[in-house]
């Protein structure tokens, strides 16, 4: 058995039964785990049309074909379920430890069903598997629950754990492990909460069997040369982390600032990766067998918090139109506690200061610091009423389309599919517009991050504004993302590495015969059943759009002035290049080509 470890864990939370599984192995290499095998498993086990937020969901755990070997960036898993945010299949990736020791302690996969009448925390020590009482971490904050953890089952314990956001059925609730790593979109933490599933804790002690151990140390060798040499993965991110890209976007007039109003904060560098390094760093973080280190570890007043990356500066900094560091920090670290996804916490603030700004929501309203652009002290506060749904923290807590709905202006809510975009305003990047409005999670820059191209210029530069080709890049970058997520590898290293890596790496772990083609057929394959699960679940293809602000309104001013995204002209290539129907639908000789024939019966 190489890569896998051919088993997983189903627990049935109502009636407290734990069984071990078998896994197809054909299965597994199909989708080569993670993402691609988590939602083969959604699509044969959960009625699409399911209440995300009901018995009749499940949630799964899911490693990938690398997680736990000694792979660069190796320990990567994910959450794959409904979501609540959106109504569409949700895979949230995290890294950070736990999914290498879940892999460690001998699982591939632990699919949770129904749900507990309690609260309940999932033990798993190698072979001994057992359900326990959550009364007294219920209500805790993430880091207070994982403490209270590791002092019952020893410090070397992994820990994956909900906040009071999910608790509460925040619809932006992440999933947290290791206190401050996330699962953080598509309300992930939610489906936990409606479980009564308040934590798993996991230690393991065995080996994941490598097929190769000479030719894995021969393509590690090359690998960690290339993420070393590399620009990005050398020396940008390991430097000033992600948020290394607050000035370069900003500079490209393609940061959004105020929800979307403008392109350009001339305050950016009061919250870029440069100042965070000068002001607040303690020292750099790193996941399981990752050589990046991109994380932040900060020290604010004299107490020390992990760091936000930049799409969390960006959101509870430019976008609320605030440019106190400090703040942002608290706000970072506070979502972390409280298990939000900061993405969507900082932008559904943006939206409600809009809102605010236009006067639909009153004053009156608002019982505490006021919801106004520029207000730092308003971040912590309303992050806090928005976790515990406390007075307009309720109507915080479904995140921005919901909100924006309720005054009438949905339109405001800056989200693809009801979940909030990220920090890169697509109307001055036309194929990363495209990759938003195509995501089969909803608004997301990490399904295919044509910011690489199109910005960075990696593995090749791309004019920005052109339409040329997008459609083809878009769909590269889509695949190739969907193979690392169920590879188990971090996005990051495709800075450096390509398909053909990837092959490399698994053929040696797992005695596959992958090339870089199968590579991409093998995303093909998971961006098509996901595409599947989600038209079954009433997800239109009309819904493949983008905010009207941004196929409407030209950027006001800047690098980017004038700009919109030119989604109309893209969407018809881009469905051709996919395989499918000019309405947006994958045909039969698509899916059969595929292998998945059988999951598209009656759709086309």
């Amino acid at each position: 058995m190489y890569g896998y470890n051919g088993r997983y864990l189903r627990i049935n939370l109502k009636t407290k039964e734990i069984k071990v599984e078998a896994l197809d192995l054909d299965v597994a290499n199909k989708f080569i785990g993670g993402r691609g095998l988590g939602t083969k498993f959604m699509m044969d086990e959960v009625d699409p049309k399911v209440d995300a937020l009901s018995p009749e969901n499940k949630l799964m755990i899911v490693t990938g074909a690398l997680t736990g070997t000694p792979t660069p960036t190796g320990g990567r898993y994910m959450v794959v379920t409904k979501s609540p945010l959106t109504g569409t299949i949700a895979s949230s990736n995290s890294g950070g430890f736990f999914g290498a020791e879940l892999k460690s302690a001998g699982y591939d996969m632990v699919i949770f069903e129904d749900q507990s009448e309690e609260p309940v925390y999932l033990n798993i020590v190698d072979d001994q598997v057992e359900l326990k009482s959550a009364e007294h971490l219920w209500g805790k904050l993430v880091g207070e629950a994982t403490d209270l953890l590791q002092a019952e089952h020893g410090a070397k314990a992994k820990v994956l754990a909900i906040g009071p956001g999910g608790e509460n059925l925040s619809l932006i609730a992440a999933v947290m492990n290791d206190k401050d790593r996330a699962a953080g979109r598509s309300g992930v933490g939610a489906v936990m909460g409606s479980k009564n599933l308040k934590a798993v804790v996991v230690k393991g002690s065995n080996k994941v069997g490598i097929k190769d151990e000479e030719a894995l140390k021969a393509v590690f060798k090359e690998s960690m040369q290339k993420i070393r040499e590399n620009g990005v993965t050398g020396q940008g991110l390991p430097t000033y982390g992600t948020a290394v890209l607050v000035n370069i976007i900003n500079e490209n007039g393609v940061y959004p600032y105020k929800n979307f109003q403008a392109a350009v904060d001339e305050n950016a560098d009061d919250i870029s990766g440069e100042s965070l390094k000068d002001k607040y760093l303690v020292k750099n973080t790193a996941c399981y067998r990752c050589p990046i280190a991109c994380g932040r570890w900060c020290s604010v007043d004299g107490v020390e918090m992990a760091g936000p990356e930049y799409e969390t500066l960006w959101a509870f900094g430019s976008d609320c139109g605030i440019s106190d560091l400090k703040e942002v920090i608290k706000a970072n670290h506070w979502c972390n506690e409280l298990g939000l996804d900061t993405i969507s916490t900082g932008t559904t603030l943006a939206a409600a200061m809009e809102l605010r700004q236009l006067d639909l929501v009153k004053a009156e309203e608002i019982e505490g610091e006021p919801l106004e652009f520029g207000n730092p002290k308003s971040i912590v506060e309303w992050t806090k009423k928005l976790a515990y749904r406390d007075g307009f923290g309720d109507k915080l807590a479904v995140g921005s389309y919901r909100l924006a709905e309720m005054y009438g202006r949905p339109d405001l809510s800056m989200s693809v599919k009801k979940q909030e975009l990220p920090a890169y305003d697509p109307r001055g990047i036309q194929g990363q517009g495209l990759q938003y409005a195509t995501s089969n999670r909803g608004g997301c820059h990490v399904r295919g991050y044509l910011i690489s191209p199109e910005i960075l210029g990696l593995p090749e530069k791309l004019d920005r504004f052109s339409l040329e080709g997008k459609a083809f890049w878009a769909k590269i970058f889509q695949d190739l993302t969907a193979s690392i997520d169920s590879l188990g590898l971090c996005l990051f290293t495709s800075f450096a590495l390509g398909a053909e890596d990837y092959a490399k790496l698994l053929n040696a772990v797992a005695g596959t015969e992958h090339t870089a083609e199968s590579i991409l057929e093998a995303g093909d394959r998971v961006w098509n059943i996901e595409k599947l699960f989600n038209l079954e679940a009433g997800i239109s293809p009309n819904e493949d759009t983008l905010p009207k602000r941004l196929l409407e309104e030209g950027i006001p001013e800047g690098p980017s002035k004038g700009w919109v995204t030119k989604l109309d002209e893209l969407l018809p290539e881009y469905y051709a290049l996919r395989g499918w129907t000019a309405e947006g639908i994958p045909t039969d000789e698509k899916l059969e080509a595929l292998g998945l024939k059988t999951a598209a019966l009656g759709l086309s």
